[in-house]
């Protein structure tokens, strides 16, 4: 069992030491953890939602250090990275230049509209909800595209305050699916959904079953914040694993992945 997204005080939104992360994944039972704390922002809209480039080099050695004071877990060296188009050099940039064991790549912007964002919350009353929705699986298809990423974080996170379309855009769900099969990317279970407005693990379970028609394998996330959301509700991530048909998880070493096969109970 292993938790994928775990961040780190150093992003300036979560809280607590990283060993304390640590401590915490033995205590739920995992036999593996990531931490994939926010990479230094490649635009100003990230502007304090990210580690500060002069943060990084440090992040990284203590996810070594860890390694070596916690053999009895693996501990992976991973990182989450906001997808920006036309940006994509930049961030290669940064990604290049460490051995992550995995990148995660993540949608949180629509142009210039941080849609997730509390503090931009007032801008949903000016959308047309339908249409958010397609952009940012447009989105979604696109930083699958770039080549930048591993994994695609929370990929339904749009529905995080509640909103949904009134349309079927399904559709533009299929295009993104087909993008992540064909680009070998692993979609996210990440179970933060709970935890925010929408009250929802993303993705949902009709999102998934769609990911699972182009066999888009998946791993498993918290998204903690703080220590004690390390492994928070995966008893219900693997229910709807299983729901929608999964018998596999994937983990991975130096970018590569490793396929296990699981019963999730």
């Amino acid at each position: 069992m292993a938790d994928y997204h775990i961040h780190t005080k150093l992003c300036g939104h979560a809280s607590g030491e990283m060993e304390q992360y640590v401590e915490q994944a033995l205590e739920a039972g995992l036999s593996e953890m990531g931490f994939s704390d926010h990479m230094p922002m490649v635009s100003e809209m990230g502007a304090g939602l990210a580690m500060e480039p002069a943060s990084l080099p440090g992040y990284v050695d203590e996810t070594l250090e860890l390694q070596k004071r916690y053999p009895e877990i693996k501990i992976k060296l991973g990182i989450e990275a906001d997808y920006f188009p036309g940006l994509e050099e930049e961030s290669k940039k940064i990604i290049d230049q460490y051995e992550f064991d995995y990148v995660i790549g993540s949608v949180h912007f629509i142009e210039n509209w941080g849609f997730d964002n509390i503090n931009q919350i007032d801008q949903w009353k000016e959308k047309d909800i339908n249409q958010v929705y397609r952009d940012y699986y447009a989105l979604l298809k696109r930083s699958a595209q770039s080549g930048l990423f591993d994994i695609i974080g929370h990929s339904d996170l749009v529905k995080k305050f509640g909103q949904k379309p009134s349309e079927d855009v399904s559709d533009s769900i299929r295009e993104a699916a087909q993008a992540f099969s064909e680009h070998n990317l692993v979609c996210e279970i990440n179970t933060s959904g709970l935890r925010r407005p929408v009250s929802e693990i993303y993705p949902s379970l009709d999102v998934l079953e769609i990911y699972r028609e182009y066999d888009v394998p998946i791993i498993f996330g918290s998204d903690a914040h703080k220590p004690k959301d390390v492994g928070c509700d995966f008893d219900l991530a693997y229910q709807l694993a299983l729901n929608a048909g999964y018998n596999e998880e994937t983990l991975f070493e130096k970018r590569e992945k490793i396929t296990i096969k699981r019963e999730f109970k």
